[in-house]
């Protein structure tokens, strides 16, 4: 019957009598009594029960009733889905097994359009899943038991889509400490008095077709809108406390007034401590649950505060309540009036937070826990533990055991709730005074506002709406300019397109991003894949990924920058702060104040924990230091100097020669890009100096050979480019030092490599022919860089030339021969205008070299006979107003003939 049609027999005959079903439920009337004669025309098999049955009860027919928030739904024209069906003198247990029975007797489903009851669990959850569905789901027993809060043998079924409770007519009695009621079987009139509001004790006799308002109140209530007690408030609240909440529920689901006495005795404090004492929380936070997710989460919410019932319900039950923090509940009506108006005009603000019932649901939620927004936060945790829950999100998880979706909002909406208000701040400020200069990071950037809602992930629009109704109950007199700033702050998203920046897809992932890089993966793909997706956000316009992947390799363009800028800071320096070196200050700059020296300890000892760069885990980051210091550029090197500097010379410090060898190449490659102006500001040339010079001696036997050949590979580079950039041929107009002094010095740090490294490392080290190569090799860039001013050394440098390719088992180690031809060739080269007095020592080492190959005849000699050839046109062009060069080579020629090949004009 509709609604308009039930007030009209109200009007002219009083309260209606009866109800129209629909098919599916006039099916199921039919279905249940047939049950009912079934049970009562055939022999009893009932199982044993619980529940006593007294004798009168057992004699009289199956009476079955429709009970509670089903008739009073019906009534007011609501569609409901789940009937609760009460039975006169079986449990629903009892009942439940004999419907199976019944429907499992051939032919009988059939007369309801069903198919059978089914028969596992994975049935059951198909079962009456609407009103076409020919399937009984499952009969599962609820055994009564007196430590739970039901004492019921209830069953739940499911038939043509409709969720039926079956379970037996009762009455309840309680004790003083709980509200799980002693029950055993009782009247209608009982049952009807036991309820928790008249408008939900009507029944609805199957057998009569009539309604039955044993409360003599429920009718009456319906019609004035009122949620009253059929029996005393008190005594019911005392019994059962959960009903406070469900009478709120009630209220603000069907939009009725709470009787005025029922109100008084929800704001006693006897129930309100029995309500916290006797209540399971999870009961609790299903009422709560339900209210915020109903019609009027708003009466709801005014109800509990009304009654002074927050902290009873929103408090953690694990804490002692003289320890527990005391919620700052002021400014609430302020606060969920302006949600309610928000929503209902749906304004701008609201329309972008809350998309969705579920988005709905958390704006009322996280509204509750708004006086908790300034509780303490809990102390912070050891390191490698997972930091601990605001109280706000305790309260939640405890109070009302709220789902870990829903806690892990309230966790995100407390921590992040400062970050938004300052960021809807900066961007309030800026539309203001756009004409402003920002310093930093720009807060209203697109990247910064993008990356900020990828932090705060898919729920951002609930801490959104969190931060907002703080900043209403902190702001009580400016609501509608807090409602301006959030709906700019908005507007500025959406402007941006930002809103759904969290489920932005990045262009890179970890793997691309690593092979880019020319590195392992790891954990510090994370922050570094955070830097790609910040560009990614400043370029819109950017969708190939391959071009994202070219910059990387290129180490050139923003996005290499910014993953420079990244790694030295946040990646490489943190790994790097327990090794820094004492001859830099944090500035980069060379420290001039003594220090003392480092403690002594055993290199071995927990180095792991001194210098994690060096663990297996950490490794990487050498990999990514490498990969910065290649990327940068004269545009960026200076912001980079103070982070590039400190690991560079970490290395170069520590005691093996392999991290020594990698930070001279990291150095070099820093110094190829570093202004000479930046040098000598910060002073560090002389550090790098004293740095470098002292590795020149890991040599043989020392240092192992092939250790001491890549740390010479690396450190003789280093300090030529060293000595072009801290001594410039052409110094800044900035520069202490003239044209003149700046060569002076040059020379004079060539000229210390030279005696330092070369020709005392062959003094040491003549009997290594692989060394020998390298230092020759050196020395040929050596020469050329010191031009005419090599002459100095060729008294030193001759004799160690031609021993080197003379030696007579030099053809062993073609190599070294090689390489002394070519340092022969510099020699030439830079000291020709001395040779004259030297030509003789030249021609002993060539002729010398050129005799020894004329008996080999392996891989790699024509090349050398062939650089030969080239040197002595080299010396005969540099002696060529020598004509005595001549007449010395026709001697030695008549002397040896092999030698006319190498000295013929």
């Amino acid at each position: 019957m509709a609604p308009a049609l039930i007030q009209e027999v109200e009007d002219d005959a009083g309260p209606p009598t009866t109800l129209e079903l629909t098919p599916v439920e006039d099916t199921l009337r039919h279905l249940l009594l047939d049950v009912a004669k079934y049970i009562d025309n055939t022999a009893s098999s009932d199982p044993n029960s619980q529940v006593k049955l007294p004798e009168d009860l057992a004699k009289q027919p199956i009476v079955l009733r429709f009970t509670g928030g089903w008739v009073r739904d019906k009534l007011l024209g609501v569609p409901s889905h789940d009937i609760d069906v009460a039975i006169n003198r079986m449990t629903g247990f009892q009942f439940g097994l004999r419907l199976k029975e019944y429907l499992e007797i051939p032919g009988n489903p059939e007369k309801y359009g069903l198919e059978g009851v089914a028969t596992s669990d994975k049935q059951s959850l198909k079962a009456g899943t609407t009103d076409k569905s020919k399937t009984v789901g499952g009969l599962h027993k609820i055994e009564a038991n007196p430590e739970k809060s039901k004492h019921l043998e209830t069953v739940t079924t499911r038939i043509l889509g409709l969720d039926i409770d079956l379970v037996n007519l009762r009455k309840e009695t309680y004790t003083e400490d709980s509200r799980n009621p002693q029950m055993e079987f009782g009247t209608p009139e009982e049952d009807a008095l036991r309820r928790d509001a008249t408008v939900n004790a009507m029944f609805y006799n199957i057998n009569t077709e009539e309604i039955e308002d044993f409360t003599g109140r429920g009718h009456d209530d319906m019609q004035a809108k009122m949620i009253r007690t059929p029996l005393g408030p008190y005594q019911t609240f005392k019994d059962d406390p959960l009903r406070v909440l469900r009478l709120i529920r009630f209220a603000s689901r069907l939009d009725y007034k709470i009787d005025q006495k029922a109100l008084i005795a929800m704001r006693n404090a006897d129930i309100q401590d029995a309500l916290r004492r006797k209540i399971s929380r999870e009961r609790i936070g299903v009422e709560t649950e339900k209210s915020l997710r109903g019609p009027d989460p708003h009466e709801a919410l005014r109800l509990v505060f009304d009654l002074n019932l927050y902290e009873t319900i929103f408090s953690d039950p694990n804490v002692e309540t003289s320890e527990h923090y005391d919620p700052e509940i002021e400014g609430w009506q302020v606060m969920i009036d302006t949600l309610r108006d928000s929503l209902e005009n749906e304004l701008a603000l609201a329309t972008v937070l809350v998309r969705d019932a579920e988005e709905r649901f958390m704006a009322w939620q996280l509204a509750a826990f708004v006086p908790y927004r300034d509780a303490p936060q809990p102390d912070p945790p050891a390191p490698g533990r997972k930091a601990p829950p605001p109280i706000a999100a305790q309260v939640a998880k405890e109070g009302i055991k709220a789902t870990n979706k829903v806690t892990d909002i309230v966790i995100a909406a407390v921590r992040n709730q400062q970050e938004i208000s300052d960021l809807v701040d900066a961007v309030h400020i800026r539309k203001r005074r756009p004409e402003k200069t920002v310093e930093g990071e720009d807060a209203t950037a697109r990247d910064v506002l993008g990356m900020a809602i990828r932090r705060w992930g898919s729920s951002w629009r609930s801490q959104a709406m969190y931060a907002f109704l703080i900043e209403v109950v902190e702001n009580e007199g400016s609501v509608e300019a807090t409602e301006r700033k959030y709906t700019a702050f908005l507007q500025h998203l959406q402007a941006f397109d930002l809103l759904d920046a969290y489920s932005l897809k990045p262009l890179l992932d970890g793997k691309a991003l690593a092979k880019a890089l020319n590195t392992p993966p790891g954990i510090w793909m994370k922050e570094a894949l955070d830097v790609v997706m910040a560009w990614q956000l400043r370029n819109p316009g950017v969708t190939d990924p391959q071009q994202a992947i070219e910059e990387v390799k290129q180490k050139r363009g923003e996005l290499s920058h910014a993953l420079v800028r990244h790694f030295l800071k946040l990646t490489i320096r943190p790994l790097f702060a327990k090794t820094k070196p004492s001859t830099v200050t944090p500035q980069g700059r060379k420290n001039t104040r003594e220090t003392l020296p480092p403690k002594m300890t055993m290199e071995s000892e927990d180095e792991n924990v001194m210098k994690p760069w060096k663990s297996e885990k950490d490794a990487v980051v050498l990999d990514l230091l490498r990969w910065a210091v290649l990327a940068l550029d004269e545009s960026l090197v200076e912001e980079a100097w103070h982070f590039a500097v400190p690991p560079i010379l970490t290395l170069l410090d520590d005691w093996e020669d392999k991290y020594k060898q990698m930070g001279a190449g990291m150095l070099r490659n820093l110094l190829e890009t570093t202004p000479p102006q930046l040098l000598e500001r910060t002073g560090l040339g002389e550090v790098f100096d004293e740095t470098l010079i002292p590795c020149l001696s890991r040599l043989p036997s020392i240092t192992p050979e092939e250790e001491s050949i890549e740390l010479l590979s690396a450190v003789y580079p280093a300090l030529i480019t060293l000595s072009k950039i801290r001594y410039p041929t052409i110094p800044p107009s900035t520069s202490k030092l003239s044209v003149g002094e700046a060569s002076r010095l040059r020379v004079k740090m060539l000229d210390r490599i030279i005696r330092k490294g070369v020709i005392q490392g062959y003094s040491l080290c003549d009997q290594y022919p692989r060394i020998v190569a390298v230092l020759l090799h050196e020395l040929v860039q050596l020469l050329s860089e010191l031009g005419i001013e090599s002459v100095k050394h060729l008294q030193y440098l001759l004799p160690m030339l031609t021993a080197t390719l003379s030696h007579p088992l030099g053809t062993a180690q073609l190599q070294t021969l090689l390489a002394g031809v070519k340092a022969m060739q510099a020699v030439i080269l830079n000291c020709w205008p001395r040779l004259p007095d030297y030509r003789g020592e030249v021609l002993k080492g060539l002729t010398l070299c050129w005799l020894r190959l004329d008996t080999e005849d392996v891989e790699g000699v024509l090349a050398l006979r062939n650089e030969l050839l080239d040197t002595v046109k080299l010396l005969r062009a540099a002696l060529r107003e020598q004509s005595s060069f001549d007449a010395d080579c026709a001697v030695l020629v008549a002397a040896d003939n092999r030698l006319s090949d190498l000295l013929s004009a």
